[in-house]
Formats: C-alpha cells, sequence, structure tokens
C-alpha cells in the first residue's frame, strides 16, 4: 500500500470534504460559480476568453508577455 501525498495544510479529510462539496453542488451553483471567475474587479484587467488552436497557444503567450512586460 503506498502513502498519499498532500500539499501543504492538506490532509484526506480536506480532500474528502472539497470532494463532497463539489458532488453535491448543484448544476446551477456549478455555472455561478464558474461566472463569477470571469467577473472583472477593479484589481484586474478586463479580459475575453476565446478558445484557440491548442498549436497557436505558444504565440498567444508570447504576445500576451509582450503586452504586460510593456
Amino acid at each position: 500500500m503506498t502513502s498519499n501525498q498532500f500539499p501543504q495544510g492538506w490532509n484526506e479529510k480536506k480532500v474528502r470534504d472539497v470532494l463532497s462539496f463539489y458532488e453535491q453542488q448543484s448544476e446551477t451553483e456549478a455555472v455561478a460559480e464558474d461566472e463569477t471567475a470571469f467577473i472583472s474587479t477593479d484589481s484586474q484587467p478586463e479580459v475575453t476568453m476565446m478558445q484557440v488552436p491548442t498549436a497557436l497557444v505558444p504565440k498567444f503567450r508570447e504576445l500576451i508577455a509582450q503586452f504586460t512586460s510593456s
């Protein structure tokens, strides 16, 4: 039998609690939680989520790096 390794501050009970929370969450609650992640705040610039072909991700990362460094 192997022992599980958890990140600092985590243990089996915490993992089970998180799993239980998400397993019991309704679809409406899950959607609301996801949408909340995309709401801009004063400390974050406005963003747009897009689907791009995986092959183009490196190019997008380059462009983002150029934008944030200037």
